[in-house]
């Protein structure tokens, strides 16, 4: 589909033209079917090159399992290390001071950070409002061991956390601070500054890299978070399955695993009840990597390094301008808009992702999964719900911290009945024990929003096709409510 002329593209976008001929060549599975793909904060969109390039190493020679000295289990080992080494310079990290772990994803290397940190009774963990769940997971490890923890909500019409009350609550105290470069909610990309600041005051930082990685330089050298997790497929497509622990090693050395596993060690003793664990990176790395396709980290860093980080954000930005400016100027025929957008209204200090939910001809916020289907059906490829960010979610619908924490523990054990067979069938709205009820009991009209993600192979026509569809399916209409299915989780 075209784009119409009172919508062409800005003229800085003709720079960024290499991007569709590369689409043309590289991706055209893309385009193939009919559908349009926006949820590259979900995932990636793998090139056939990097598929050609996996059959052609699988094919060309033989490799082993890589803790052994075998010639198979030694080629394997040479192309692990090589993308530890190719990884570090996506980074402009020093090998001297940063490590790479390998990890099943993003969320495996929380766990890592989590399960190990030192936490402990007069020690702190500050979590931002706007948190990834398997961010906001770290804070049970953090309870059970004794450390406070402090959530800062997120604020305003950006639904940014104050800069302020970071550095206050970085004041008290010594831990971790947690934030997401970039929020996978709303897009809003907070300061690297806060890693230098909280350095000052004794803080280790994990900064969350998944949604600012695809498509935004990230240079260590400048900005020295201690823990870096990361989801490959979510910078290029493939392969899945294969994350990492970007750590400086001196923070991963104060790291305290709870158990030990093959691979991890340097000697145990069954009878003795000992171990040792490995002195560096490998001491994370629990039983087999996935040495089949952690090579194909290294192709898909050199792919995008080919085409230049710079030329992907640049696209990126440009394209989310345009699309922050077309859902805002959608209207009913009454002058009344079309769609309430969340976050930053301007690409300063924020990525491309934009999450926003659909207003009917009266007002009314349209249930996110009636939005879900309809889209679906058109072939468009957007993300529904609460993209597990709870803390953006409330802070996006306005719930107040009294109100959840007046709902919050009812709720919580009638879903947790409800899920081992123990549902007490008291009333909880007409939903039930379920998270429908949760929204009854806060007063909340849906359950999420929309979300549509910018990536890499984005472009105009792309933004067309929705922005056309949700003019099409929902100006001056109140859409059919029937039928949708109850949700099940967040």
């Amino acid at each position: 589909m075209g784009v119409s002329p009172e919508h062409a593209a800005p003229p800085e976008y003709a720079a960024t033209r290499r991007l569709d001929e590369l689409r043309a060549a590289e991706y055209p599975h893309l385009d193939a079917d009919g559908q349009v793909y926006l949820d590259y904060t979900g995932s990636g969109v793998a090139a056939l090159s990097q598929f050609a390039a996996h059959q052609r190493r699988l094919s060309g020679r033989l490799y082993g399992n890589p803790h052994s000295e075998s010639p198979a289990s030694r080629a394997s080992t040479d192309l692990v290390e090589s993308a530890r080494a190719a990884v570090l310079a996506f980074f402009n990290a020093d090998p001297g001071e940063y490590a790479v772990v390998f990890t099943a994803n993003a969320t495996a290397a929380c766990r890592l950070v989590g399960e190990a940190y030192p936490f402990g009774r007069g020690s702190r963990l500050v979590l931002t409002g706007d948190n990834h769940n398997s961010v906001n997971g770290i804070r049970e490890f953090a309870k059970a061991r004794g450390a406070r923890v402090v959530q800062l909500p997120v604020r305003g019409p950006d639904l940014r956390v104050g800069d302020g009350e970071v550095r206050a609550a970085l004041g008290r105290g010594r831990g971790l601070l947690a934030y997401p470069a970039q929020s996978n909610f709303t897009g809003v990309q907070h300061p690297l500054e806060w890693v230098a600041a909280a350095h000052e005051h004794g803080y280790d930082v994990l900064l969350d890299a998944a949604a600012f990685a695809p498509a935004n330089p990230l240079d260590l050298s400048a900005t020295h978070p201690d823990f870096v997790p990361v989801s490959w497929y979510k910078v290029f497509g493939y392969p899945t399955g294969v994350g990492a622990l970007v750590a400086r090693r001196e923070a991963l050395a104060r790291l305290r695993r709870p158990w030990f596993a093959g691979g991890t060690i340097r000697a145990a003793s069954a009878l003795g009840g000992w171990h040792v664990l490995a002195g560096d990176e490998t001491a994370f790395e629990d039983g087999t990597l996935d040495f089949l396709s952690i090579p194909d980290v290294e192709f898909g860093l050199d792919w995008i390094k080919a085409i230049g980080m710079d030329l992907i954000h640049r696209r990126v930005s440009l394209l989310t301008s345009s699309l922050l400016r077309r859902l805002a100027a959608l209207r009913h025929a009454d002058g009344s808009p079309l769609v309430l957008l969340y976050g930053p209204a301007g690409t300063a200090g924020r990525g491309g992702t934009v999450a926003f939910n659909v207003l009917d001809r009266r007002g009314r916020v349209v249930d996110e999964r009636a939005v879900a289907r309809d889209t679906a059906a058109a072939g468009i490829c957007v993300r529904t719900g609460c993209f597990c960010n709870p803390g953006a979610g409330e802070g996006a619908f306005g719930v107040s911290e009294r109100t959840l924490r007046r709902a919050s523990p009812r709720l919580a054990a009638l879903i947790r009945a409800q899920v081992t067979g123990r549902d007490t069938g008291r009333d909880l709205g007409s939903a039930g024990g379920t998270l429908d009820g949760y929204l009854d009991l806060l007063g909340l009209p849906t359950g999420g929003a929309v979300r549509a993600s910018l990536g890499l192979m984005s472009n105009m026509a792309d933004l067309e096709r929705l922005v056309t569809f949700l003019e099409s399916a929902y100006r001056d209409r109140e859409p059919a409510m029937d039928g949708l299915p109850p949700r099940e989780r967040c």
